[in-house]
This record gives structure tokens, C-alpha cells and sequence, in this order.
């Protein structure tokens, strides 16, 4: 019979909270320390979070020296798939604020998702992703996000901001000229679709299964900067 067996804990900096990681038969869990027991992610289910990088990553892939941030590194699977769908000469910038999620991608984790850490490609970024994109204008061709549960499921309060109109309006800043806009979501929300429009984006809901195809369904938000 499995069980859950808590392999590590690791603070959430500024949050007083923190993450665990569990191991459950040949999976692995993370979980919110003190929660009500809910899974934030695991590796048996990451068919959304592949999404979310293969189809943002498939729109620019064709264009010289492409440039993407993923806001969350999570268990490595949108890394993985970005890394997947780009060329050779891509930068696929990774912002995870907590260090411990890293260390665990190098250790325990990193096989489940094929290591994408080691690729060249990939640049770590020790920091919350809204400073990552506010300071560099113009610098990235896609951003992929998926920092929390969605604009309805924040788990964190700092999260709010990058849903926010004034996140919005960052993230088109630091895109470059038909850049694209990606965020998970674990549901529909009619409100940020309208929010995306008015922040100048060309926005597209797509549902897209979080195992196979069939069950669970999550949502990715496709949004394409109309100006430059």
C-alpha cells in the first residue's frame, strides 16, 4: 500500500510558510506545510504544465536568439518542455523564488522531468518573477506563468499583483513585439480574459487535460501582445 513519506520541508521566503516534498510510491508530491492536504503539484500529472510551454514556445521558436521566461519552476516539467520546443541557440529564464524547489529539481526530482536544469539553455533566477520582468523591458518573447493556483487560487497574497491590471501591463512591457503571454490556471476564469484584452493582449482560453485525456482539466491562457 502507498503512503506519503515527507522527504523534505523548505521555507517560502517573506511568506512564513513552507513547502514539503513527499514521495508517494514512484511519485513525488509538493505540498503546502500546515495545509489542508491538497496537492500543489506532482509528478504523475503535468500534462498542463507541458501546455503551457509547448504552445507559447511553438509561436516563437522560429525567431533568431528566442528568448522566454517561466515564472515557477515547480517540478521542471514547463522547463522541460519549453527546452523541448525551442531551438539551440535559446534562453529559457527560470524565476523560482524558493530556493529549496531548485535544490530538489537537482536532486530527487530532476530524473522525473529529465533534468532540465543541466541543459545550457537554462538560466535560474533566485528571485519573484515580477521583479525578473519589470527590469528588463522588451526582453523576452514568451512568458509562461504559473507562480500560484490561478486568479481565483492564490495561495500567496504577493501573487496578486501579476494578475492584477498593473501585472498585466508589466508582463506586455517585457515582452517583445507579438509576444505571447502564458498562464495556468487550475480553472476558467471569464474575468481575466477580459482583463487580458484591456491590457492589450489578444487573449485565447484553451482547456487542456492535467493527465492523458481524460479527467481533471486545467486552464492556459494564450495571449498574443497586439503592439509593439
Amino acid at each position: 500500500m502507498k503512503r506519503f513519506v515527507l522527504l523534505d520541508t523548505t521555507p517560502i521566503p517573506d511568506n512564513g510558510g513552507a513547502l514539503c516534498l513527499f514521495e508517494y510510491g514512484e511519485d513525488f508530491v509538493i505540498k503546502i506545510q500546515g495545509g489542508d492536504g491538497g496537492q500543489l503539484m506532482n509528478t504523475r500529472m503535468h500534462g498542463s504544465e507541458d501546455a503551457l510551454a509547448e504552445i507559447p514556445c511553438r509561436k516563437v521558436a522560429g525567431r533568431p536568439g528566442s528568448r522566454v521566461l517561466i515564472g515557477g519552476l515547480g517540478m521542471g516539467f514547463t522547463l522541460a518542455s519549453a527546452l523541448k520546443h525551442l531551438g539551440k541557440t535559446a534562453e529559457v529564464v527560470v524565476a523560482e523564488l524558493v530556493p529549496g524547489v531548485v535544490e530538489w529539481n537537482r536532486g530527487p526530482l530532476g530524473e522525473k522531468a529529465g533534468r532540465p536544469l543541466l541543459d545550457p539553455r537554462t538560466l535560474i533566477r533566485l528571485e519573484d518573477v515580477a521583479k525578473v520582468l519589470q527590469a528588463e523591458p522588451q526582453g523576452f518573447d514568451a512568458i509562461m506563468l504559473d507562480v500560484d493556483n490561478g486568479p481565483e487560487g492564490l495561495t500567496q497574497k504577493a501573487n496578486s499583483w501579476l494578475y492584477s491590471a498593473g501585472g498585466l501591463a508589466a508582463c506586455a512591457k517585457a515582452l517583445r513585439p507579438k509576444g505571447v503571454l502564458a498562464v495556468w490556471s487550475a480553472s476558467a476564469d471569464k474575468l481575466f480574459s477580459d482583463k487580458l484584452r484591456k491590457a492589450g493582449f489578444k487573449a485565447e482560453e484553451v482547456q487542456v487535460f492535467a493527465h492523458g485525456n481524460k479527467g481533471t482539466r486545467h486552464t492556459i491562457w494564450i495571449a498574443e501582445k497586439l503592439k509593439g
